[in-house]
């Protein structure tokens, strides 16, 4: 199915197909990936914390964009790799540059959530 939309006319139908689009790749990133179940403890032990911490709404904001950031981070990051393997089941030096500055991200990503939560939750819990 051809899911470009340039030159179309709005569509409510075509919105509806492509969420539902979106919501089957998220089934398929947990699905096959089982860094999304790591992503998705850490979002609860976040989300946990900062309701019994009583986060302050700015606060929950922060940590709503960093949770999103990693998210977003870790499913290009599955994007890019399986694209990876499928254009090249060999030994490449390019394909592993690609995919460890993409793995990079994620760890950036990580890195930046962690030092946020750290910022918000340790004042609250000393």
């Amino acid at each position: 199915m051809n899911t470009s939309s340039a030159g179309k006319s709005f569509s409510i139908k075509r919105r509806i197909i492509s969420v539902r689009i979106a919501l089957n790749g998220i089934v398929l990133f947990f699905r096959q990936e089982h860094n999304a179940w790591i992503h998705l403890l850490a979002t609860i032990s976040a989300i946990i914390l900062g309701v019994v911490l009583q986060c302050s709404k700015s606060e929950f904001m922060m940590i709503t964009l960093v949770i999103g950031f990693v998210w977003a981070a870790e499913i290009f990051n599955t994007a890019i790799e399986k694209f990876a393997d499928f254009t090249s089941k060999e030994y490449n030096p390019k394909i592993k540059f690609i995919k460890d500055i993409s793995a990079a991200a994620v760890l950036v990503a990580a890195i930046t959530a962690l030092i946020t939560g750290c910022l918000i939750f340790i004042p609250k819990i000393f």
